[in-house]
This record gives structure tokens, C-alpha cells and sequence, in this order.
């Protein structure tokens, strides 16, 4: 299938990548011209702006728009939506607010343009595993790009889905973002305890290792975290200052509207806010964060 890429940031270019290994033709665009000519080098078509990208496609176009949320998608998906014709489709993939995307349906709408938001989960670690995605729109547009998601995903059945229409795929992966801190919360907030039992010494990656088969608590999560204990335990050059992308914020405003009781994912949230005063479980937080999603750690030098 022929699909159109704009961002080959780590997410992107990686997804570029695994479409192309699939047998798609991906036509792609950055602001950066070495980004374009490495996705050109592994077999992607590269177009220098959105216009040239728009007319090496063949209608109805699909272009997926995968550049940072906020002010960045919303300009690309306005400059395309002056660009494509009616029938013509744009993916929005990044992690955009879902009521955005209700919006942006509608106004596209008007111009017979189709628009999916599609919640991606995967990270760096999305060429190798496959991503996760939770998919809105319209469900026959939706049934037209599955052999792009089915390639994506980690199995052509598994790891994505329809959720529901405009706004649904992003709202599903809020939520998911928000379980996520929680999750993360309370691994840091565990290892740190067995970390402050001095007369043990207990070995953090032995009990990452042990709890990896059979344990409820076995996860993707506690894999990464193996991976790092096995380098370092006490992570003495990592400052504990950990960002958050927005998205567990909403969470917690959205669990406020719907009289929703969620401590555990508004804790998280404060506890990152507050993540500027040092400790060994924001340090651990950091550390999750790299190992699957790439995000740079601030080490001491950095502050």
C-alpha cells in the first residue's frame, strides 16, 4: 500500500522503515533534508516539502502526520488540508490531545477529507517489536489502511484495534499514558525501597530477573528495567528529573470531569512534578523513560 510519512523523528523514521521492509511505498518528508535522504537510502521516495509529497502520491492519498503535538501537527495537518482533494485521508499519530482531533475531523470533514487519530505506543523499540495503536475515525476508512497498521503492528491481529470514532484512538492512548505512570510510579517506588535495605544488599537486577517469569507483576516495563539494572544500580550521574508529555495531565483533568476517582495516576503526575528534588526513585523513573521511549535522561553535567 502507498502511504505518505511526514516526521522521521525516532518514531517515524522507524515506522517508515518497517513499512518498506513490508513491501509499502512510503513517500516521505522532514524539515530536516538528512532525515529525508536516510529514508531514501533504506528505500523510502523522498519529497522535499508537503506540496512535492502531496503529488508523488496517487488518490485517494494517505498521509500519516507524525510530528510533535500541539502547534506542529495542527500546522501540517492545515497545510494538507489545502494540498489533498476530496477522499483523500491524513493519519494523525502523535500524541494529540483527543478533543483536538474531534476538531480537526469536522473541519476536514468539510473539505471531504477523512481524518484517523491513531494513539502509537512503541517507542524506539517499535522497529524490532511492532507498535501498539488504538485507532478512531471513521471505520470504513479505518478498514481501508489496516494492511498499514497490520504491518505496524506486532502481528497483523495483534496489538491494534478500532476504538471508536473521531477522537477515540487518542483518548484511549491518554489513558493508556496515565496507566503507564502509575505503573512506573510504583516500580521506581518498590526498587527504591529494596535499594534503602542496606544489611540485604539485594541485587535489583536478581529480583527484576526472578520476577520476569510467573510474577503478576512481570511486564514490558520490568523487562526494561532488568536491562538497566544489569548496566548500573545506583544511576549516581542521573539527575531524578522526570517530564511528563502531557498526557497523564489530561488524564487526571478528564478523570476530574467524569467524577472519576484515579489517585494513583494523579500521584504520578505530582510526583514528577515534583521531581526536581532529588531521589533514587525519580532517577529510576528517568531511567524507565529512556529505556523505552529514547527520552534523554539529564545527567549532573546537563543541569
Amino acid at each position: 500500500m502507498q502511504l505518505g510519512m511526514v516526521g522521521l523523528g525516532k518514531m517515524g523514521a522507524n515506522m517508515t522503515q518497517r513499512l518498506i521492509e513490508d513491501g509499502h511505498e512510503v513517500v516521505v518528508t522532514d524539515l530536516i533534508p538528512l532525515a529525508i535522504e536516510e529514508a531514501v537510502k533504506d528505500g523510502a521516495t523522498g519529497a522535499e516539502d508537503l506540496a512535492t509529497l502531496v503529488k508523488k502520491l496517487d488518490a485517494p492519498r494517505a498521509v500519516w502526520v507524525m510530528v510533535p503535538a500541539g502547534v506542529p501537527t495542527q500546522s501540517t495537518i492545515d497545510e494538507l488540508a489545502n494540498l489533498l482533494e476530496a477522499g483523500d485521508i491524513i493519519i494523525n499519530g502523535g500524541n494529540s490531545y483527543y478533543k483536538d482531533a474531534i476538531i480537526q475531523a469536522e473541519q476536514l470533514g468539510k473539505k471531504g477529507l477523512h481524518l484517523v487519530d491513531v494513539g502509537t505506543s512503541g517507542g524506539v523499540w517499535g522497529l524490532k517489536e511492532g507498535y501498539s495503536m488504538m485507532i478512531g475515525g471513521e471505520k470504513e476508512i479505518v478498514d481501508h489502511l489496516s494492511p498499514i497498521f497490520e504491518t505496524l503492528a506486532p502481528a497483523a491481529d495483534k496489538g491494534w484495534g478500532y476504538v471508536g470514532s473521531s477522537g477515540a484512538g487518542h483518548f484511549v492512548k491518554m489513558i493508556h499514558n496515565g496507566i503507564e505512570y502509575g505503573m512506573m510510579q510504583a516500580y521506581a517506588e518498590g526498587f527504591s525501597i529494596m535499594k534503602q535495605k542496606p544489611e540485604y544488599d539485594i541485587d535489583l537486577a536478581e529480583v527484576s530477573r526472578i520476577w520476569q517469569d510467573g510474577s503478576v507483576v512481570r511486564s514490558w516495563l520490568l523487562d526494561l528495567m532488568k536491562e538497566a539494572f544489569d548496566v548500573d544500580q545506583d544511576f549516581e550521574d542521573i539527575v531524578g528529573y522526570v517530564n511528563d508529555s502531557g498526557e497523564g495531565r489530561w488524564t487526571v483533568f478528564e478523570a476530574i470531569d467524569l467524577n472519576v476517582s484515579a489517585p494513583v495516576i494523579t500521584e504520578s503526575l505530582l510526583r514528577r512534578i515534583r521531581s526536581r528534588e532529588e531521589g533514587y526513585t525519580d532517577k529510576l523513573l528517568s531511567v524507565m523513560r529512556n529505556q523505552f521511549g529514547g527520552h534523554k535522561m539529564m545527567k549532573e553535567e546537563d543541569e
